[in-house]
Formats: structure tokens, sequence, C-alpha cells
């Protein structure tokens, strides 16, 4: 697993590693991002992205004048991997599966900062990440990305019109967005269009960007976030075995001058009840680059005895990163207000 890793690495950062497996004709067959049901979540539809837990709607302000590409995490985990190495975007059940879990829990906390975008493509199946097959699976992964940046490419060309962009994902989606960042931010005049990038659930090397940094306060733009999260006092052998030291921000602080934060901080997560906030969920703090946090405090907590909170890394602090997003979207406008007096 540690030699895959260390080539997606090399993948998603350097573009060393070219898979050397055939690919059949249906590799190149394009997704057409024209149609709305290629997309999980856009703003001229209604979606799970849209949904807004209760106790928020009261207050719900939303921001059109930004948007948010959301690159959602594996959903394909069929043990009988029935589609081979990639899941198509037309499976019905697949879809439904995407939708009621990462787009309605992850995807809906930026709908207050802005218009949410995130396409269907053709994941990589999650065995992906653990096959010693790596050139198959290099080979899934491009596969999978290709579709990503088609919908990315689409949604400059139809929607984007010199708009400020998020760009958000988890997991798998990660693998990904750290790629299109490379391709279309670091270092082009497309840079100046990001406000922030959340890039969670996955390592990002601290000389992954030439030129995007990393995210030092939290109203700072033009930046990049990254956490992993585990509770406190376990490291997993894979990041003990890390050749560098992973980016990690503290969704809590958002400060690299605050590495620990109590759950008194933690203004609230969301968990399987999409309409129960849940504050003081779970402390946060830095550490050798992952997030160390305290056990969840839910009802029936006793029971829960996984120390890897990938899963929830993005819903333990549902919303801290709500909130942040909104401040980091005000100092941009602020900013390019001053510039163009």
């Amino acid at each position: 697993m540690i030699k895959l890793i260390t080539l997606f690495t090399l993948v998603t950062c350097g573009y060393s590693v070219v898979a050397q497996t055939p690919v059949t004709d249906s590799f190149f067959t394009a997704v057409d991002y024209g149609q709305m049901s290629n997309w999980a979540a856009h703003p001229w539809k209604k979606d799970p992205a849209d949904s807004i837990p209760e106790p928020l709607r009261k207050n719900y302000v939303p921001d059109s004048s930004v948007d948010i590409f959301f690159i959602h995490p594996t959903t394909y985990t069929s043990t009988d991997k029935q589609f081979g190495w990639n899941a198509p975007v037309d499976d019905a059940a697949l879809n439904k599966k995407t939708d009621e879990s990462t787009i309605l829990y992850q995807a809906s906390i930026f709908n207050q900062a802005g218009r949410v975008f995130a396409p269907r493509y053709r994941q990589a199946h999650l065995s992906t990440y653990f096959t010693k097959d790596t050139a198959t699976a290099l080979s899934a992964l491009d596969k999978a990305y290709q579709d990503v940046k088609a919908a990315f490419e689409y949604y400059l060309l139809h929607y984007n019109n010199g708009r400020p962009i998020i760009i958000a994902s988890h997991s798998q989606g990660t693998t990904h967005a750290k790629r299109l960042l490379k391709e279309f931010f670091d270092g082009t005049p497309l840079q100046h269009q990001l406000v922030a990038a959340y890039l969670v659930g996955m390592a990002v090397e601290p000389d992954c960007f030439k030129f995007i940094p990393v995210c030092k306060t939290p109203d700072e733009t033009g930046c990049i976030c990254s956490w992993r999260t585990f509770k406190e006092d376990y490291e997993p052998f894979y990041v003990q075995q890390e050749k560098f030291k992973a980016i990690v921000t503290n969704p809590l602080t958002w400060s690299t001058d605050a590495p620990e934060a109590p759950s008194a901080d933690n203004k609230g997560g969301v968990l399987l009840n999409f309409n129960k906030i849940i504050p003081n969920i779970v402390n946060a703090s830095i550490h050798d680059g992952v997030l160390w946090v305290s056990k969840p405090k839910f009802l029936g907590n006793i029971f829960y005895t996984n120390k890897n909170y990938h899963i929830a890394d993005y819903n333990l602090f549902y919303i801290n990163v709500r909130n942040n997003a909104k401040e980091r979207i005000a100092c941009f406008q602020n900013i390019a207000s001053n510039e163009s007096r």
C-alpha cells in the first residue's frame, strides 16, 4: 500500500508515472456534461447539495456570486466490483448512494457559500487504493480524473464567467483535486480566481504545488487547507511510513499558529441525522501530518470503536467549515473590491 500511495503522489503532484495497461475504446468515450444527469449537484436543478440542516434554515442566505466545484469521494465499494475498475456514471443505485451520502452530508456544507457543482465521474473502485496491481490502479484513477477534468473544462466554458472558485474534495476526490489544481491553477491566471481549496481526506505533500500556498489564517485566500482525521493517540501504519509530513489544517482554528483547539470551539458536527447539529462534538490538534481528535460525543458512541474517522473528515466540523468558506469569500471579495478602485 505504501508503494501505491507513493505512486499516487507522483501522479497527482509530479505526473512522472504513466500506467502501461491497455485501454479499451470505452476509455475514450466522453461523458456529456451538458446533460444535467451527469452532475450530482448543479445550481440548475434540485439535488441533495441544496439541503440545509433544519437549525440553519431560518438564517440561510446563499451567495450566488461564488462557485464551488466539489469532487466527491469513492462510493463504488461493492465487494464484487461488478463494473470492473471504474464505475459508470449512469448506474441508478450507485448514483443514489452518492447523492444520499457525500452530496448530502459533504457538498451541502458549501451551499451557503455559493453555487455548488459536483460532477458524476467514472470513479475508481475503492480497491484501487489497496491492490498490488499498481499499473491497473493508476490507469483506473487516470480514467476517473479525465472525467473530472472534462467536467471542470465544461464548467469553465459554460458556467464560470470569471467568478471566484472554491475547490472542495474528499478522499478519491482529493486525489483528483490535487491534479486539477496543479494543471489548471498552480501558477496560471486562473489562480487569481481561487478563493481556497479544501483538500480533505488524503495526504497533501508540502511541495505538491509551486505557487499555491498553505492557508495560514482563517481569512487567507488563494490557498489550500487539508486534514485527515484520527482518534487522538492513533497513527496508522501507512502514515508512520510516509516519507513526508503532510499538510494539516486545524478546522477549528484555521491558523498555523494555533495547532490545538478545545471542543468548545467546535460549532457543530452533522452525523447520521442530517437535521441535528451536535456542538462541541470533538476537539482537534495537529500531530505529525494528521489531525487528532477526541472520541466524538454522540448518543451510543460507547459502541463506536473505530479510530479512523476518515468518513467524517468534513462532518465532525460541518459548521466550522461552512463558516470558514464564507469568511474566506468575504475576504476575497473585499480584496477584489479594493483592487478595482
